[in-house]
């Protein structure tokens, strides 16, 4: 896949190409079928597909103070939708000077000029230019004047989990369905929506050593890490070395209220290492991933350590249980 940080990036010759525009913020299941069927089309026409995406989420720059929190950091973005059949990914840097192009001046620059669109795949719902005064009429209007082709996709390309329950109702994928999820811990839920185990990723950093003093030392994300944090709580998961090894692991989200912390922390414990190897696991400096399977429990005030202990033992016995079936979302 071509990555593209800007348009002067863009070979001169490039294209054609059927592309689409958005966030795509987790690249759940609807963005994956809006995605197919960009793919699909590229080929029909013998053309390149291309996705046009923004970083920083406009979110961020228009509203900083009520943004909503990214499901996911800009290098699994890129590895997600590199994954998905895409031929090119142009993220463009988001500012206020970009926000101020309308409509036609867009279109014409990055659609147009850079990528030479043969299609362009949108939702009927789709907002884009100066004051997000464009929209779906305009898009056909800018498409017979610039001659492209626009394909329309009813809910842009949204979809039922495949293992949908009652409960879901008629809700279709979305963004704001799997923040849902995580902001209440539950990540099966979120897989389902996503298609895959949600992850975060950052470097590990040295926290307060009160696991290793405990018998049960954690890889503690740095502050920096990116992915959306899940509610407070103990997680059945993965933790993802440097190396792309996929170790099982015990996470811990949460505060430490037992030593009287205050800032959430993510750290996970690795099981199943052989007893004389559990401290000798060094993995400061790197960067890593945890994925979340199965939310075991929320988080709990102790009266002393020797309580934290037992139940740390309990929690890493349900986790190695619960990973030792392969607990995987269905896709």
């Amino acid at each position: 896949m071509y990555y593209w940080r800007d348009l002067d990036s863009v070979p001169e010759d490039f294209g054609p190409s059927v592309l689409t525009l958005g966030n795509f913020d987790g690249v759940h299941r609807g963005h994956q079928r809006v995605l197919q069927q960009v793919v699909e089309a590229a080929r029909q026409r013998s053309a390149e597909a291309v996705v046009v995406s923004f970083d920083p989420h406009p979110a961020q720059v228009h509203r900083p103070d009520s943004a909503p929190e990214l499901i996911m950091g800009l290098e699994d973005r890129v590895e997600t939708l590199a994954g998905t059949g895409i031929d090119a990914l142009l993220m463009m840097h988001y500012t206020l000077e970009l926000a101020s192009n309308s409509p036609e001046e867009f279109v014409e620059r990055v659609f147009v000029r850079a990528l030479r669109a043969k299609a362009v795949v949108i939702g009927h719902d789709v907002r884009f230019g100066r004051g997000n005064s464009g929209d779906l009429d305009t898009m056909r209007e800018l498409g017979r004047t610039l001659g492209f082709e626009v394909i329309t996709i009813d809910d842009f390309g949204a979809s039922y989990p495949e293992d949908a329950t009652d409960a879901d109702g008629d809700r279709r994928c979305s963004s704001t369905w799997v923040r849902e999820a995580l902001e209440a811990g539950d990540v099966g839920t979120a897989a389902r929506v996503l298609g895959r185990l949600h992850r975060m990723r950052g470097e590990v950093v040295h926290g307060a050593a009160r696991g290793r003093e405990l018998g049960y030392p954690t890889a503690n994300l740095g502050a920096t890490a990116q992915g959306f944090v899940p509610a407070d709580g103990i997680y059945a998961g993965w933790l993802i070395d440097g190396a792309g090894t996929r170790w099982p692991a015990a996470i811990s989200v949460g505060s430490n209220p037992t030593f009287d912390g205050v800032d959430r922390q993510v750290e996970a414990h690795v099981i199943n290492r052989p007893p004389e190897r559990v401290q000798d696991f060094d993995l400061y400096g790197q960067s890593v991933a945890v994925e979340f399977v199965e939310r075991l429990r929320g988080q709990i005030t102790y009266t002393g350590p020797e309580a934290l202990v037992e139940q740390m033992r309990l929690d890493v016995d349900n986790a190695r249980g619960l990973l030792s079936t392969e607990h995987q979302p269905r896709r």
